[in-house]
This record gives structure tokens, C-alpha cells and sequence, in this order.
């Protein structure tokens, strides 16, 4: 199964829920904002170099840890030489090899996050609690079902406070099983060693907040399972 994590607005979260989401799922991670990466650089060719026929999908993917990750490059010209339009091939390649995919997409509604939504099986939509970023995953959404792929899940990032009400209506306005993880420093410092909160602190509550996320892309891969090319 491939998934992308996405949501309209930067700055939500969506790396640290897809970096810690493909260690649920013992997934390939692919660092897919062509212009502004945000997981770790890799030691060898990254997707740049995979979207312009430089390297195969496979070359590219290091190991960080527990976790596999596909990266991408960080210059100018690295990103005009890629060819966007090879992006699905790539990732359909990598999920034969590999298994499950995760995709860490770009803030925004723009036309790569469209190409990378029609590329996947499944979205995650990453959103905070702030009016704002929800109107964004709003649009996101109904991006997403225009290209009609379907929402396996919303997460709730950076909670500061549970409020069981808010994920209930969070949950309502979207129409999907909301996850709600609450912003802990454990989390923080996991990602800034690039690492998952489940190998930095085990005892951390944010693991399972991960690890229920994990059983819903899971749910959903059982509910897609019919579909051709799915699985």
C-alpha cells in the first residue's frame, strides 16, 4: 500500500507523522517535497536524482536507524531536472520491492501535492487545531476526493490539552477516524535525531498515539484490498 501524509498548511507536523507512522508500518518513507525536504539527507542519489532517470527507486533508499527513507535532494536544479510525471512509476516500484510506502508531501495545494495524492492508494490528512490549518486540510480533502483517493485517516497533531469533544468534531467535519497526538517534548527531541519516538522513548504516550494511527492505514489497506493494483 502506498500512503501519502498531506494536509494544506506547513508546519503541521506531516514529516513527523510520516517518519514515525513508517516505523508503525515498517514502510519505505519517501521524502517527497521536491523544493523544501524536510527528513534526513541520505549518502547516496535521492529522489531527485530517481525523478530524472539518474538512479532507480531502490539505489536511493538509506536506512536511518529502524527506519528506511527514499530522500530528496536539496538544490534548485535538482528539482528543475526532475520529471514529476515519474513520480508514480516510482513509487509503485518501490512498494513492489519494499512493501508499504509512505509519502511525506508538500504544504499547499499545489500542483506536486495533486501529482502525489493521484499516486497513492490512500491520504492521512495532518492538521492542528488552529481554525486556520483545519480550513486547509479541509481543502486538501477535497482535493483528495476529486482525484478520488480516500482519506484512511485525520491526525490532530500538537494537542496541547485532550479534549475528547474537539476530536469528536474534528472527526464529524472530516468524516474520518481522527487520531489526536498530543505535542510532547519526547516527540520533538525524537525528531531532531531523526528518529521515531518509539526507538528514542518507548515509554512515551505518543507511541501509542503512532501505533493507533498504524492499525487505521491498516484498516483501511483490508477495505482497499479488492481494488486492482492495491495490493
Amino acid at each position: 500500500m502506498i500512503v501519502a501524509v498531506t494536509g494544506g498548511k506547513g508546519g503541521v507536523g506531516k514529516s513527523t507523522v510520516s517518519l514515525n507512522l513508517a516505523r508503525e508500518l515498517d514502510a519505505v518513507v519517501v521524502d517527497a517535497d521536491l523544493s523544501t525536504a524536510d527528513l534526513p539527507r541520505g549518502h547516496g542519489p535521492d529522489l531527485h536524482d530517481v525523478l530524472a532517470g539518474r538512479a532507480t527507486p531502490l539505489e536511493a533508499v538509506d536506512s536511518f536507524g529502524s527506519v528506511r527513507v527514499l530522500p530528496c535532494g536539496r538544490t534548485l536544479a535538482g528539482a528543475r531536472a526532475a520529471n514529476l510525471s515519474a513520480l508514480e512509476d516510482a513509487l509503485g516500484r518501490l512498494e513492489r520491492s519494499c512493501g508499504r510506502v509512505v509519502v511525506d508531501c508538500p504544504a499547499g495545494l499545489a500542483r506536486d501535492v495533486g501529482t502525489q495524492l493521484h499516486s497513492v492508494h490512500a491520504a492521512v490528512l495532518v492538521t492542528t487545531p488552529t481554525e486556520s490549518a483545519l480550513v486547509d486540510a479541509l481543502r486538501t480533502r477535497a482535493l483528495a476526493r476529486d482525484l478520488e483517493t480516500p482519506i484512511a485517516a485525520v491526525v490532530l497533531n500538537r494537542v496541547r490539552k485532550p479534549d475528547d469533544e474537539l476530536a469528536t468534531r474534528v472527526e464529524r467535519r472530516f468524516g474520518a477516524k481522527t487520531t489526536v497526538i498530543e505535542e510532547r517534548a519526547a516527540i520533538d527531541e525524537a525528531m531532531s535525531q531523526w528518529r521515531p519516538v518509539r526507538d528514542w522513548n518507548p515509554t512515551c504516550e505518543g507511541t501509542a498515539d503512532f501505533e493507533s494511527l498504524g492499525r487505521a492505514i491498516e484498516r483501511c489497506e483490508k477495505r482497499l484490498s479488492g481494488r486492482v493494483g492495491v495490493l
